[in-house]
């Protein structure tokens, strides 16, 4: 990472980033989800997300069924799906 990175805050390697395509901004929200039609009912899936894009996921897995709970990212909370 850049020092430029740095000082605009973009996440680097060990930092968690925002699913959103495109976006490199810190992740502070974990967005649990599954697709019941593939997915075990206990099984969570985890799309990462900043402030400006955890609405914007929640509205697109609640319009398609998928979206479970939303939570916030703590440090050192896992970000792999279940």
């Amino acid at each position: 990472m850049s020092l430029f990175d740095q000082l605009a805050g973009v996440a680097g390697p060990d930092v968690p980033t925002c699913s959103r395509k495109g976006c490199r901004e810190h992740a502070l929200w974990r967005l649990l989800w599954n697709n019941p039609r593939i997915h075990a009912p206990d099984r969570r899936k985890v799309w990462l997300a900043c402030d400006a894009h955890v609405d914007w996921f929640r509205a697109y897995l609640s319009e398609r069924g998928l979206w479970r709970e939303t939570l916030p990212l703590a440090p050192n909370e896992p970000t792999q799906e279940s």
